[in-house]
């Protein structure tokens, strides 16, 4: 009975942290080298007074280099705060179990482009970058969810609160980026 019940729960846990499929936006394989991207996922949402901010995750394989990639996209009809990335900059990862992943910036950053929408009534800031794992920290991402996603950026730094999951207003699809990390980056060993 001890054995049915532990094989059981056993099994319980492992549906319930499987790792999602691996979907890749790229992936090219030629004399230069490898590259491999996850499709997107959207980490943070804030929709409120006719603005808009999103955090967008991706993940990357260049070479046997796996990275984070990072997208702000912020939309408003008025002033867009600036928040610019340089050599400095760090991406820190507040995980369930307590412990702290820190994540280096690895090119010197940039202040991000802004565009007009088709309208010409709001202004949309796009700002990336990419973040470089630091040695002996991904097993623990495999294992714990996030809680919490701060960003040092060039002149301060913001803390983004890490939900469970979401409905999107932008795309109504439903994301989970607590799990983020231990759906997909065992995508980066494949």
């Amino acid at each position: 009975m001890k054995r049915l019940l532990f094989i059981t729960i056993l099994l319980a846990q492992t549906i319930i942290y499987a790792q999602k499929p691996c979907e890749f936006s790229t992936e090219y394989n030629d004399t230069l080298g490898t590259y491999k991207e996850t499709k997107t996922k959207i980490m943070y949402e804030k929709v409120f007074g006719g603005a808009s901010s999103y955090i967008i995750f991706s993940l990357a394989n260049d070479n046997g280099y796996p990275m984070l990639k990072f997208q702000s996209i912020q939309k408003s009809k008025y002033f867009i705060k600036i928040n610019c990335f340089d050599k400095n900059s760090k991406m820190y990862l507040q995980l369930a179990n307590g412990k702290i992943i820190t994540l280096l910036i690895s090119d010197e950053g940039s202040c991000g482009t802004m565009v007009r929408d088709e309208k010409q009534t709001s202004n949309i800031r796009i700002t990336s970058a990419s973040f470089l794992f630091m040695k002996n920290t991904i097993e623990d991402l495999k294992k714990s969810p996030i809680s919490l996603l701060r960003i040092r950026y060039s002149t301060e730094t913001v803390d983004y609160p890490i939900r469970s999951s979401f409905v999107s207003e932008l795309d109504q699809a439903t994301y989970f980026p607590e799990n983020f990390f231990i759906d997909y980056i065992s995508c980066l060993e494949k």
